[in-house]
């Protein structure tokens, strides 16, 4: 597989959508730790509950203590003071529940805000990454060993209007093994992808020195939008 492009243009392309992902990704996770933080604010009351309930159960707790200690009506008194005891132990209860409650709602907001905003980013960039990957790869091996193939890739691949700038009937090039059309349709893909056209073809189009089509098709420098002439097919 091979991951960024031969030419300046298209990898600079590639580094600027990587580097946003990356930068995307980061902001989310800035935003999603803002909101958690957000949320665990609303544990202001919960802690005060708690804490209230923990003055009561103390105050309550020392209270039946002290009161066990009179005699004939302290057992009773204790045992009455042991309710307020339980009070303070369930309000405490209660405020600890709502902290854990408030913590686990910040926590999954953040884990959402991810999920939503940041996952489906990656996984269209990954696929987007891998699949280029995958199809410059093989553009590379077929580029050293079949350029027919890669013409071929190009009937299936480019857009109608491309092909037809390359000759008027390309498929039918293509069926008659026209060299010329079958080398520009080669370089109309590997251009699709960014990568260059090997050295040997460009010097077979240069002739008594002068650029010929496939060197400006490659170097990206044809004139008006549209290939020479020989590159739609026109022979000398």
């Amino acid at each position: 597989m091979r991951f960024y492009a031969e030419r300046p243009l298209r990898v600079a392309q590639q580094l600027l959508a990587d580097a946003a992902v990356i930068a995307w990704v980061y902001l989310v996770v800035i935003a999603a730790r803002a909101a958690w933080g957000l949320i665990d604010q609303l544990q202001g009351p919960a802690g005060a509950l708690t804490a209230a309930g923990q003055s009561v159960r103390d105050t309550f707790d020392g209270a039946a203590r002290t009161a066990s200690g009179i005699p004939l009506v302290g057992a009773e008194l204790a045992r009455a003071l042991s309710v307020g005891t339980g009070a303070g132990e369930s309000l405490t209860a209660a405020g600890q529940r709502q902290v854990q409650i408030i913590d686990t709602v910040g926590m999954w907001a953040a884990v959402a805000i991810v999920a939503f905003a940041a996952v489906p980013v990656v996984l269209l960039w990954l696929y987007v990454r891998v699949r280029y990957a995958r199809t410059a790869g093989s553009a590379v091996d077929a580029r050293a060993r079949d350029m027919d193939l890669l013409a071929l890739r190009a009937l299936a691949h480019q857009p109608t209007r491309q092909l037809l700038r390359v000759s008027d009937d390309p498929a039918a090039a293509w069926r008659r093994d026209d060299t010329r059309v079958v080398r520009d349709l080669a370089r109309l893909e590997l251009r699709a992808l960014g990568l260059r056209a090997p050295r040997s073809v460009l010097r077979e189009h240069v002739v008594d020195g002068q650029r010929g089509p496939a060197e400006e098709l490659t170097e990206g420098r044809v004139h008006g939008g549209e290939l020479p002439g020989a590159a739609r097919g026109e022979h000398a």
